[in-house]
């Protein structure tokens, strides 16, 4: 048992589990044994053995170049903010549009329902379609939906109206937040997911509160529906650079190159000379990376120079001969099938998931992080613009800079513990890297996120004996603590299921969309028959239980693996 974490007793090589690295500043080190048959990264002193393998193809996502895939990672991640910016996009105009289309205040919060109701229902239908087709065509058709949808937001004269608009805007939103996570899995090894996944998170659930900031001034001064086109632009101008410089990153990749997620029987190919002239879908056998040069053979083949990717030998290797798709190719929303499966038994795959206990582990540590914080933004807007306040929609917009600092400051702590605790623990654990090691950052997030929860429910429990600033303050404890979060469940995922993260992550856009979409409707009701203090006492209290289940989650979830590996819920279900 390392780092307390309990070993299998029917599986030697557990999937998730890798030789990661023996130098403790640099991941997955190469040693004369380890790196026998692997392809290594050569950019620092110590050869990286890479988790998973890249093929020989320079289409390969692998590949790429770390600037081309930081590039198309960034885009993706502008987009997210403007997408995901529609969900609080109306936190401080409940009071004006409630007067506008002459309705109660819980008919406007439950706008921010409809539209997580959309997320949670298209989330579903990206899944088989991305197994298929790959990303990229839902990224496209996600933002041209999101273009008219927010255009038709900002134009609607009735309630009904609007309503439809933000159920469409949710549409448009799916697939960034079910797939934007899965990305750095395709595009990144091991040891280049931790701030690139606390990248991500932060673009899809923090950025988002930078919005009502504006949103609240914008109202005030050029008009609610302003809002609404300000985003139209934005996403219309982030469309052309999606569909010029983000091509596929999806990659139909032969399961023996998947070192991170195979067992002992799936790694013996690594080792086993194979004759040549296989098939690129067959096992081959690639020789020690020596750190020899690339030859310019290798370099107009696509292969990257030493230094930014793995280094090849002169060798010749099965998939080298595939030809680089041109940039007319790139350009394509499809680019043939990734899998030969059923559409219709892929859309029903992650449905039995919700029973794999990493996968409801995750639902639970990032969706109800989520929906606390969609029920404080429910509350702010009633407390604050109502009595004893009787804040205006600038000043409520302006309470949200401490959930925009938050969710910086938790992007910040995530991204620097995410890499450095795997670094840690993996020396700590003679140079073996558990995916458990990720869910350490539930720590941090227990501290803010429980934290800024409980002074919540004091604080805006006497709002005129506190001062405001205490709210805005927890505010941001538990927006942080929900970054985090997310961080440490989607890292777990990518590392240690990585070949059903589309699933999991759709089981996690499932849960929380609904979870919240339900809190829009209770949350004003709860208030009123519990009262402030009692409500959010029970919330803060339910979240730490939550949090306390990432202990057998950790001390478990090796073992979690092994049984699941063996025991696959799709094969059993007949979805696989």
């Amino acid at each position: 048992m390392g780092m307390w974490i309990l070993e299998s007793k029917s599986m030697e090589h557990v999937p998730g589990t890798t030789r990661y690295f023996d130098d403790p500043e640099r991941p997955q080190a190469a040693t004369s044994e380890s790196a026998t048959g692997l392809k290594c990264d050569t950019s620092g002193p110590v050869p990286i053995i890479l988790v998973p393998q890249p093929s020989d193809d320079p289409n390969d996502p692998l590949n790429w170049p770390l600037w081309k895939r930081d590039v198309i990672l960034l885009i993706l991640s502008v987009v997210s903010i403007f997408a995901t910016s529609l969900g609080p996009i109306l936190a401080a105009n409940t009071i004006t549009l409630s007067l506008v289309f002459l309705v109660k205040f819980t008919k406007i919060a439950e706008l921010t329902g409809y539209f997580l109701l959309g997320v949670g229902i298209a989330g579903v239908l990206c899944v088989p379609s991305a197994r298929i087709w790959g990303k990229r065509h839902l990224f496209l058709l996600g933002t041209i939906i999101l273009v008219f949808s927010s255009g038709w937001g900002g134009a609607s004269r009735s309630y009904t109206s609007l309503l439809w608009a933000r159920i469409f805007q949710g549409i448009g939103t799916a697939p960034f937040e079910a797939l934007v996570n899965a990305a750095v899995g395709d595009m990144y090894f091991v040891h280049e997911r931790g701030k690139r996944m606390a990248l991500t998170n932060l673009a899809v659930f923090g950025g988002a509160f930078f919005t009502p900031i504006l949103v609240g001034k914008i109202t005030h001064t050029l008009g609610w529906w302003w809002s609404f086109y300000f985003v139209t632009i934005f996403i219309g101008v982030c469309l052309p650079l999606l569909f010029f410089f983000v091509p596929e990153t999806a990659y139909r990749r032969s399961t023996h190159l998947n070192t991170d997620l195979a067992s002992t029987d799936d790694l013996q190919p690594l080792s086993k000379p194979q004759e040549s002239g296989r098939e690129a879908n067959n096992s081959t056998e690639i020789e020690p990376n020596m750190a020899a040069d690339t030859t310019q053979r290798e370099v107009e083949k696509g292969v990257p120079e030493p230094g930014s990717q793995p280094v090849l030998n002169d060798h010749h290797f099965a998939g080298a001969d595939t030809p680089l798709k041109t940039y007319k190719e790139k350009l394509l929303p499809f680019s043939g099938r990734k899998t030969d499966d059923n559409f219709f038994k892929l859309f029903l795959r992650p449905f039995p998931l919700f029973v794999h206990p990493a996968i409801f582990w995750a639902c639970l540590i990032q969706g109800t992080m989520i929906g606390w914080t969609v029920f404080i933004g429910i509350m702010l807007a009633a407390i604050f613009i109502g009595p004893p306040l009787f804040w205006g929609e600038v000043n409520t917009g302006y309470a949200y800079t401490g959930a925009f600092l938050g969710s910086v400051i938790g992007f910040l702590i995530a991204g620097g513990l995410a890499d450095w605790s795997a670094k840690y623990m993996t020396r700590k654990n003679n140079g073996i890297y558990e995916p458990e090691f990720r869910i350490v950052l539930v720590i941090p997030q227990t501290i803010f996120g429980c934290t800024g929860l409980y002074l919540f429910g004091v604080v805006c429990s006497n709002p005129t004996h506190y001062s405001w600033v205490w709210s805005v303050f927890a505010f941001g404890l538990q927006v942080g603590g929900m970054v985090i979060g997310a961080v440490a469940a989607s890292l777990y995922i990518v590392d240690a299921h990585r070949d059903i993260a589309i699933e999991a992550f759709t089981c996690i856009l499932i849960f929380k969309n609904f979870f919240s979409f339900g809190l829009t409707f209770s949350a004003y009701d709860w208030i009123i028959k519990g009262g402030v203090y009692p409500t959010f006492m029970w919330i803060a209290s339910i979240q730490v239980v939550i949090s306390l289940l990432a202990i057998p989650m950790y001390v478990f979830g090796k073992r979690n693996r092994s049984f699941f590996h063996k025991h696959d819920i799709l094969k059993m279900t007949g979805l696989a």
